[in-house]
């Protein structure tokens, strides 16, 4: 037997288990720290603009070839693309769970590329981006100016130059984006009367400009072959690309001759002509036959340095800001990531100019290292309340100290385990080890138990070990065996189901065959050594114990007793009459099955991560000038709002939607921490509720809804659902509103669901201009001139680039504010004809008002609208998804569809896969039963009682107000080896007995009698260890109570059927065998020479 061997070598047993804390002690500063395991499926974000496009240009010349080519790449999971009225395509392909990320953005990149040839060439000079990111923003880097010296198109500036591409090289970014970006651009501001009185066009001033601002490369003198002797090789440089809004102005557009009857140059806007400009006209300003003269681009336009967006802007705390979101990468380590960059910026920091300053008020990662820093607390406070009662049962300091010498042993070394895997440190594998704690110490006071058993019967600590080893070894080898059947084929499971359960079991398995190795070789060993005989005098330390808690332990004594005796005068009577205990136990059979058919379901809790996200829509077409108000008197009423530390607000851009309009905007609300918001009226439920009321209250002219941080980073940008309603058979935009509508409308309607709002607008004021074709053709006009011609002044054209600052920034032009403010400017735009002459596009269109939307969302290639909202208090997300079901079945015609999307679609494709699991732990724990007994009918006095965990579970859950959600399942997991376990020391002390000559009866009597005390030892050491878990508080303490909960009842459940209805299987099973001894024969009971 091992266990004799070490016994007799405790300093070997001791190298060991000091191996494995030596092990586990390097390997657990290598692990990784996250939230949780690599839960999020991959990304790859596919970005292009078409300046001056509307949505459903975009829509129909960039998204429809793109998205026919990428549909059907391989591992995707879904696909979804915003088109909007800035002319910006996004296009987010999400991944199946496991796909490498890297492989995902080349074969996404491979599809775009073979929609290029039929992309307007202007989108591919802007340029298609393919990257790998998760769509969640990691932090943001808020730059300010506190005493107003910069505005926000320096601060956006300074950041692209200087800050960007710092942080965007640091391990663990994926990109970088900005929140209220002014890129640098060369501005030129065209009058387009001055161009047409010198019978220009805005294409003359694209063509100029392409032709005098490019790029020289213009070779060297003397570069061989040359004729011999020569002495020099020069190589030649010339001015090429221009650099200065100066150098722009002096672009020349026409020189020579003008044509006769032509309006002179009207005075330049900056109030002089060309200097260059030559000729002559009479007193009444009527031209001369011919002049000659140059005209050149600041004749006709304000030229300057100016921003390339002007659509959007960010504030800080209600200050002027440039933001810039940092994205993470997918796979990296948040936390490591997070330090670099605040490190990075701080270093940066020393080069900012007076006057300007940093501030990071939105960060997601301190939730993560506070979650995980809680956890680590829950784990302290179980080992002490583990300690606790252990000392309590066993009474005697070195009785006491032996499980607790397990503790550190198996804990530690899982984390060895742990690092050779691969795995993080997350709130799944911290929560392993702090149930763990519970089943290491319980194997350890099996052994002292029972050897503390022998030794009240008089034989030395070394004899009392041999003989309590022949005895609890199989018990021992059981537990751990069921244990490992229930929880390896967790490590199995696919999906992001398999992601949450893998690490939590493996972490589990891995401690509890540390543990039954520690309790096989250390712990025997130990209580050969530290135990004393009852006859022994007491050391100093039991002294001191008696006499601070011996009356506590001999009153504790006199009850365990007192009970002991009238729990076996119970057992006994329950034999009696063990029929009907089985009617009752077939009762709760059916119990149990209501009430999981009747309990609320959900996926993963909502959580409160510290910060909240509102969107606020504004009446169609209202300007971002309008927004701009309204988010500052939002961020006025946040900041006033108790619990909210700081507020970033984004004018002219919905984070929730992913859509950029100038009535849009969104706010992050930053909570403060959760030391200083104690209570539950400072949870962020409670501040968005009273956010949402205050909102609906005092702010006039735009609807603001609040939501939650998203209960997976990566999955979604908010808490709560979204609900895709998809066009397959083509209806139309305005028929997909109107359907989105009713069913936004009945969804707050209904009890349960709260804040629904859905992402289509397509009713929005647009313009239509009619053009005249046939006028056209009369005139000797294109249509594509006419379409130029708008597309230059009215559409931000971007022609080429210049250099500055050793960045590249695009040239655009555009009419003067002043000739684009309204249709009657639109008429007085000019076009030239064939034959020279400028013709205005009010002979040649008319304009009438129409509706459009403000962006058009696709969703696996059908036009569609996503319906985001939350759930009331109260009610699961199973439920909300069945409630929108229904109201979209009553509403939707034949040829729409629904989609989920993000983390509800993940949640219906795990579907009952948990449940699965539990099925697949009980017949594998009842196979190695059966191995183990050599017997089909023992083991089910074990797997009987499993049930019953499930049933006390689920009511301890529903009574709690909880959703049996993922936490709960794992939970559910974790009872069945509980129960299984408790249920095997009665099993199989019983059969030992009976196996020696016992009867039935007898057999099962004394089994119980002697078991109860290790039972409620182990059972109360593993329900104090996960108290902590029920009532923690603070960062992650949604997924700690949904577990804890869930365990905690289980077990205080299984404990109180299993004592009682085990021993009634064990003897109604064994009486149906008919035999009396079955397995092996009796084993010798001597002890050792």
């Amino acid at each position: 037997m091992i266990s004799r061997f070490f016994i007799d070598r405790p300093i070997f047993a001791s190298v060991l288990s000091i191996i494995f804390v030596l092990a586990g002690g390097v390997a657990v500063f290598t692990l990784p720290v996250a939230q949780y395991p690599d839960v999020t499926p991959p990304t790859v974000l596919v970005t292009a603009l078409y300046p001056g496009a509307n949505a459903q240009t975009v829509r129909d010349t960039v998204a429809a070839p793109i998205e026919a080519q990428v549909s059907g790449v391989e591992g995707m999971m879904y696909m979804s693309s915003q088109c909007t009225n800035d002319g910006v395509y996004n296009l987010t392909v999400t991944f199946k769970l496991g796909m490498n990320s890297d492989m995902a953005q080349v074969l996404v990149q491979n599809r775009v590329s073979l929609a290029q040839p039929v992309i307007p060439a202007l989108v591919q000079s802007e340029g298609i981006n393919v990257k790998k990111m998760s769509p969640n923003t990691m932090m943001i880097v808020n730059l300010i100016s506190p005493d107003g010296r910069y505005d926000s198109t320096f601060l956006s500036n300074y950041a692209t130059i200087y800050i960007k591409d710092e942080l965007g090289r640091l391990p663990g970014i994926a990109g970088i984006t900005y929140l209220g970006q002014r890129d640098y651009s060369l501005r030129a501001w065209l009058d387009p009367d001055k161009l047409a009185a010198l019978n220009l066009s805005a294409g003359d001033v694209v063509n100029a400009i392409n032709q005098q601002n490019l790029q020289v490369a213009a070779g060297q003198i003397g570069q061989q072959p040359v004729p011999k002797g020569q002495q020099f090789q020069l190589t030649i440089n010339t001015l090429g690309r221009l650099t200065e809004p100066e150098q722009f102005g002096d672009i020349i557009l026409k020189a020579g001759p003008s044509q006769p009857g032509t309006q002179p140059a009207p005075e330049a806007s900056t109030g002089q002509t060309s200097a260059d400009a030559q000729g002559s006209q009479n007193a009444q300003g009527v031209p001369q036959a011919m002049t000659t003269g140059i005209v050149r681009l600041r004749d006709v336009a304000r030229v300057e340095l100016g921003s390339q967006q002007y659509d959007q802007s960010c504030t800080l705390d209600g200050q002027p800001s440039v933001a810039l979101s940092v994205y993470q990468l997918p796979g990296s380590n948040a936390l490591d990531t997070a330090a670099g960059v605040y490190a990075k910026v701080k270093e940066l920091k020393t080069r900012f100019p007076e006057g300007m300053d940093y501030r990071i008020v939105y960060d997601t990662t301190p939730f993560i290292s506070e979650s995980i820093h809680e956890v680590f607390n829950t784990l302290r406070d179980a080992v002490i309340l583990v300690a606790i009662v252990v000392l309590v049962f066993l009474q005697n300091w070195r009785a006491a100290l032996i499980p607790l010498i397990a503790v550190p042993v198996a804990i530690v070394g899982t984390f060895a385990v742990m690092a050779a895997l691969g795995y993080s440190l997350n709130n799944l594998s911290l929560f392993g080890l702090v149930l763990a704690i519970g089943i290491v110490v319980d194997d350890a006071i099996v052994v002292v138990e029972n050897v503390e058993r022998w030794l009240e019967q008089g034989l030395a600590p070394r004899d009392a070990a041999y003989r309590a080893m022949d005895e609890v070894t199989g018990p021992v080898i059981a537990v751990a065996l069921v244990l490992c059947a229930v929880f390896v084929p967790c490590a199995f499971l696919g999906g992001v189901t398999g992601q949450f359960f893998r690490q939590f079991a493996v972490t589990i398995a891995v401690s509890t065959v540390i543990s039954a190795f520690n309790s096989l070789t250390l712990s025997p060993a130990l209580a050969a050594i530290l135990l004393q005989p009852r006859d022994a005098h007491p050391d100093p330390l039991t002294r001191l114990l008696d006499l601070l808690l011996g009356w506590f332990f001999r009153l504790f004594n006199a009850v365990f007793g007192a009970g002991t005796a009238w729990y076996t005068r119970l057992v006994g009577g329950l034999l009696r009459v063990s029929g009907i205990a089985l009617l009752v136990y077939a009762g709760l059979l059916v119990v149990t099955y209501r009430e999981f058919k009747n309990a609320p379901t959900g996926f993963i809790p909502q959580q409160d991560k510290g910060y909240l996200l509102l969107n606020v829509q504004l009446p169609d077409s209202a300007s971002v000038e309008r927004t701009e108000k309204v988010m500052a008197r939002i961020e006025a009423l946040a900041r006033d709002t108790p619990g909210v530390g700081h507020t970033v607000g984004i004018s002219g851009q919905s984070l929730i939607l992913n859509a950029n309009a100038p009535n849009l905007g969104s706010l992050y609300v930053m909570l403060k921490e959760f030391a200083q918001r104690r209570g539950p009226t400072l949870t962020a439920d409670a501040i968005a509720a009273r956010l949402r009321e205050r909102c609906g209250r005092e702010v006039r002219g735009a609807v603001v809804s609040a939501f939650g941080a998203p209960p997976i980073d990566g999955l979604g940008t908010t808490g709560g659902f979204k609900l895709i309603i998809e066009d397959r058979g083509n209806l139309g935009l305005g028929t997909l509103q109107r359907v989105s509508d009713q069913i936004v409308g009945r969804g707050n309607k209904t009890g349960g669901l709260q804040g629904l709002f859905n992402s289509s607008r397509t009713d929005t004021p647009w313009l239509y201009l009619d053009i005249d074709r046939t006028k056209c053709a009369a005139l000797g006009l294109s249509v594509s001139d006419v379409f130029s011609t708008l597309q230059f002044y009215l559409g931000s054209y971007y022609v080429n680039n210049f250099n500055e600052f050793g960045r590249t920034w695009q040239v655009n032009i555009q009419a003067d504010p002043r000739f684009r403010a309204g249709v009657p400017a639109i008429r007085q735009l000019q076009v030239r004809s064939a034959q020279g002459q400028m013709v205005r596009l009010g002979t040649l269109l008319s304009a009438r008002n129409i509706s459009g939307p403000v962006s058009v969302l696709r969703y696996n290639m059908y036009s569609a609208t996503a319906i985001i909202g939350n759930t009331a208090p109260g009610t699961s997300s199973g439920q909300a998804i069945a409630l929108m079901q229904e109201i979209a079945g009553k509403e939707l015609p034949r040829s729409m569809a629904i989609d989920w999307t993000e983390l509800t679609y993940l949640q219906l494709q795990a579907g009952n896969t948990a449940m699965y699991v539990f099925a697949l732990a009980v017949i594998l724990v009842f196979l190695v039963l059966a191995a183990q007994y050599e017997s089909w009918s023992l083991p089910l006095a074990v797997i009987l009682v499993v049930p019953m965990c499930l049933l006390c579970s689920i009511v301890g859950v529903s009574l709690a107000q909880m959703e049996v959600n993922i936490f709960t399942q794992i939970g559910f997991v974790v009872l069945v080896g509980l129960a299984s376990k408790n249920a095997i020391l009665i099993v199989e002390f019983a059969k030992q007995r009976q196996e020696s000559g016992a009867s039935r009866r007898e057999a099962t009597l004394e089994a119980s009698r002697l078991r109860l005390r290790p039972i409620l030892m182990t059972s109360l050491a593993f329900i104090l260890g996960v108290v902590p878990l029920v009532v923690s508080q603070g960062a992650g303490a949604e997924m700690r109570r949904a577990l804890g909960q869930a365990v905690f009842s289980g077990m205080l459940g299984v404990t109180a059927f299993g004592i009682f209805l085990t021993p009634v299987f064990f003897y109604v099973i064994q009486g149906f065998g008919g035999v009396k001894h079955e397995g092996s024969p009796p084993k010798s009971t001597e002890p050792p020479p």
